[in-house]
């Protein structure tokens, strides 16, 4: 196991040699048509189309490649992406994966986390109890507790999306990143300090979630007592640590955005990319449409980072 106390860049380079080709190379989606909706250009880096529909697995991918001996005992908690991207690469490198997650669980996602070899435990009413069960249990066995947020090697597998944007694009102007644990946005922060130091790094959490955002203003971990939005993988009541911390040199600004806007997004990407994207999925653009009068005629990007839906939740938020 690799002790790192921050993200490197140069790390970040060299993951995508260590991360399976089937999450490296994601389309970078455009439409003219929303161009001139929201009145700048904008890119869109599309993570959904892989086997596990979400981003996450570069960094379980990395970090089971990177800091994980042989036969390893995994416990977790998770929305359903990250325990979906933990069972893909590590059940199949020979280790047991145990996930906890909150009653309140997408049953899709429990159930892709089942199918993809993880052992799924239900526990309490949001993801952060769930944790809290997940690493009692993990510290009772002796099994290795994993912490979406906390283990620099899922954030800077995470950060090879922002390398691949930037090796396909000239410098933009500002990137809009959902932001939950922080892995991603930490993660593709630390890149774009590097690669492209004039963009601007926009963390978008969630209105009904926003420890993140209370944290990163304290500059100290900053709890809530509960969540209330429809973006399940970034619903966070207990900030993890690192993430605050890495967040102080990769990231400008939190914007927090209503569920309302949330859905705004999410049919948005609908009508002109085709494309059926989670809640979570579509914060970063939420921000960006919350923002876009200060972004007018600017050059932006953002990440669709996840397309785990149910056939009701589609019906519901997605009409035809």
């Amino acid at each position: 196991m690799m002790n790192i106390t921050s993200l490197s860049p140069a790390r970040i380079a060299e993951a995508r040699h260590q991360i399976p080709p089937v999450f490296r190379g994601s389309a970078l989606r455009t439409s003219p048509d929303l161009d001139r909706h929201l009145g700048l250009s904008l890119w869109l880096k599309d993570e959904t189309d892989n086997p596990i529909r979400s981003f996450k697995g570069r960094g379980t991918s990395l970090f089971v490649a990177r800091d994980l001996s042989e036969g390893s005992t995994l416990v977790a908690a998770s929305a359903g992406n990250f325990g979906q991207g933990l069972a893909y690469a590590a059940v199949r490198a020979g280790h047991r994966v145990i996930v906890f997650a909150a009653e309140t669980a997408s049953p899709l996602k429990i159930e892709a986390m089942r199918r993809l070899g993880a052992e799924v435990i239900l526990h309490g009413p949001d993801l952060d109890a769930a944790k809290a069960e997940a690493r009692a249990f993990a510290a009772d066995k002796d099994f290795r507790f994993v912490e979406d947020g906390a283990e620099p090697a899922i954030a800077e597998g995470a950060g090879t999306i922002a390398l691949e944007i930037t090796e396909a694009l000239p410098p933009l102007d500002a990137i809009f990143v959902p932001l939950g644990n922080g892995a991603l946005a930490t993660g593709m922060g630390s890149w774009l300090r590097h690669r492209s130091p004039q963009t601007r790094i926009v963390a978008v959490a969630a209105m009904g979630a926003p420890c993140m955002a209370h944290s990163f203003a304290a500059s100290q971990p900053l709890e809530t007592l509960s969540v209330n939005t429809i973006a399940d993988g970034i619903a966070v009541r207990v900030p993890v640590p690192f993430a605050v911390t890495s967040m102080r040199d990769t990231v400008d600004e939190v914007v927090l955005v209503s569920d309302e806007l949330i859905l705004e997004a999410m049919r948005l990407v609908r009508r002109h990319l085709g494309r059926v994207v989670e809640p979570a999925g579509v914060a970063g653009l939420a921000g960006l449409i919350q923002k876009q009068q200060d972004y007018a005629g600017s050059r932006v990007a953002s990440v669709l980072c996840g397309a785990n839906l149910t056939p009701q939740q589609i019906a519901a938020w997605l009409p035809d």
